[in-house]
């Protein structure tokens, strides 16, 4: 059977992929102050971080529309697996959801099968499990048990980050100015994860390169066994500290296979120029 990966915008794919048609993807907009940024292929990261930088306010983001996604499920492929930001971030996951209903009403549930997964993760979390979906059409196995086995895979990686500032975060209401105006003067680097789509924070180190190093050790702490373990890292606009902290990983274990890319608008938005993004699965 032929199938498609469709993404939002927060799934943040390696350019070699981008030309791949197995893959789709479902913009989000985004908003700095009066200009309205569609999160497609004409996304410009250092300009976008340059205009956040300049905004006193907050950067906003609009998940797609139901229809946007129902018109994306009419394409020729039998198989459609659709991979959103965690249900608890964005509202991306109903909008897939409510537009497979609508395709369904209009074309029959026999046409096509349609799965529609949360990923409770983002950017770097959602690749993890679009490689995988990938892999298993590969092997040939059938939507019935992709589906069985992309879920338990969603429920067992894990999401890591650090960022450089804190301001994109307090910008969006998820941080007290007085506790980014603190973490800000003593070089404090939180380290943070994702325990079941919710933002959650794991430790904290003084420096970028000691908060980095810190979450490899978490990472590979929570790993356990890593020799069939995959690593997505993505980072906004820090190729060498992506690049470092791949060294971090490799120095501690021998992973199956380490993918690195670059954030799209989404991502950038709350990772902030910087910012690294790990996933482990």
């Amino acid at each position: 059977m032929s199938y498609k990966i469709i993404g939002d915008s927060c799934l943040d794919l390696t350019d070699e992929m981008k030309q791949n048609p197995h893959y789709q993807m479902v913009p989000l907009t985004l908003q700095v102050d009066d200009i309205m940024v569609i999160d497609d292929e004409t996304f410009d990261q250092l300009n976008f971080i340059k205009m956040v930088k300049a905004s006193p306010g907050s950067t906003k983001t609009a998940c797609p529309s139901p229809e946007a996604f129902k018109i994306a499920y009419t394409c020729a492929e039998d198989d459609i697996y659709v991979i959103t930001l965690s249900s608890h971030l964005s509202g991306t996951y109903n909008s897939a959801v409510l537009g497979k209903k609508l395709y369904e009403e209009e074309y029959g549930k026999d046409q096509k099968n349609i799965l529609v997964i949360d990923s409770e993760s983002a950017s770097s979390g959602e690749l993890l499990l679009a490689l995988y979906i990938r892999d298993m059409n590969a092997m040939g196995l059938d939507f019935a048990e992709i589906s069985r086995r992309i879920v338990a895979i969603r429920d067992q990686q894990r999401t890591y980050f650090v960022i450089d500032s804190l301001e994109p975060l307090r910008k969006n209401g998820r941080l007290t100015g007085l506790q980014a105006f603190f973490a800000t003067a003593l070089n404090i680097k939180p380290v943070m994860g994702a325990l079941h789509g919710v933002i959650i924070k794991l430790d904290q180190a003084r420096g970028m390169n000691k908060g980095l190093a810190r979450m490899c050790e978490i990472a590979v702490r929570d790993a356990g066994s890593t020799a069939e373990k995959r690593v997505v890292i993505a980072h906004c606009n820090a190729p060498k500290r992506a690049a470092f902290v791949r060294a971090e990983l490799e120095k501690r274990g021998a992973y199956r296979e380490i993918v690195m890319t670059e954030t799209a608008g989404v991502a950038t938005v709350y990772a902030g120029d910087g910012g690294v993004i790990l996933a482990v699965g």
